[in-house]
């Protein structure tokens, strides 16, 4: 390609934040955009990604068409007890909670509060801040405090802290959380995208859906050992792609990988 062709294709390229398609055609993204995504696009989501847009990370948001795509397939599901991991400033739980009945429930997670607040209140203005928990810190620990049996409901006492096997061997019910989520969006750290799927195994129903973001990597995954990849997107790369053959090769889900924004794989817990 001559300088001339790069600097036409350079200028050529789209320039809508959060952008990661991977069609070749920025043309024809701009066009699904502005045929189905824009005109149904809810006002307090337009505005928040209006103000993500000036954020110095704004590359890490969802794109619109993907926010609008987990809409629509939480509505399908007819989801109600989801979890998120990684938040940023909120466009994909903002396109949750709209999604939500009225008395559905996220767990949402981020090591950044900060990145949150900054779309909160966007999320309060639309009505549906009450249906998030959410929780700043590590995911990993919050996930194995779920997994835990620490709420033990006694039928003579009051609530204790005691071990499964003493809850066993004296009849007492346990509360759980296992099998208690619907949907789970992972859109964190591609390092731990593994850990976070031995858990959330346990924790998502059977018949319900774990997505995970990212699983194209910018285009990546099919990059040449040599081809020239910004140290970030090289660095995750290789977790990426043991996910995804790891997802491939794992019997107890169902699975089905996109190309909407930047691949997102989901996956249906059988059992």
């Amino acid at each position: 390609m001559s300088s001339s062709e790069s600097e036409s294709s350079q200028q050529g390229r789209h320039q809508e934040v959060g952008h990661k398609s991977l069609l070749q055609s920025d043309a024809l993204y701009q066009y699904m955009l502005e045929t189905t995504v824009y005109p149904r696009e809810p006002e307090c989501m337009k505005e928040l990604r209006e103000i993500t847009a000036n954020h110095p990370w704004n590359i890490m948001t969802t794109s619109a068409d993907e926010g609008q795509f987990l809409n629509m397939l939480l509505k399908l599901i007819n989801a109600k007890n989801t979890m998120e991991i990684g938040v940023y400033t909120g466009y994909s739980l903002l396109a949750t909670a709209l999604a939500l009945p009225d008395d559905g429930k996220i767990l949402a997670m981020d090591i950044n509060r900060e990145n949150y607040e900054l779309g909160l209140p966007v999320i309060e203005k639309a009505g549906v801040a009450h249906k998030i928990d959410f929780r700043e810190g590590p995911a990993l620990p919050v996930l194995d405090l779920l997994l835990e049996d620490v709420r033990i409901e006694c039928i003579f006492q009051p609530l204790l802290l005691v071990s499964a096997d003493k809850c066993c061997r004296r009849g007492w019910s346990q509360e759980k959380k296992q099998g208690s989520f619907d949907f789970v969006f992972v859109d964190a750290d591609k390092d731990n995208y593994l850990n976070y799927h031995k858990r959330l195994l346990e924790l998502v129903k059977v018949g319900g859906v774990i997505a995970y973001d990212n699983t194209l990597w910018n285009g990546s995954v099919v990059a040449p050992p040599d081809a020239p990849l910004r140290k970030y997107v090289r660095y995750y790369r290789d977790f990426v792609l043991h996910l995804n053959r790891a997802l491939a090769a794992d019997p107890r889900i169902e699975i089905c990988q996109l190309p909407v924004g930047d691949g997102v794989t989901l996956c249906r817990r059988i059992k």
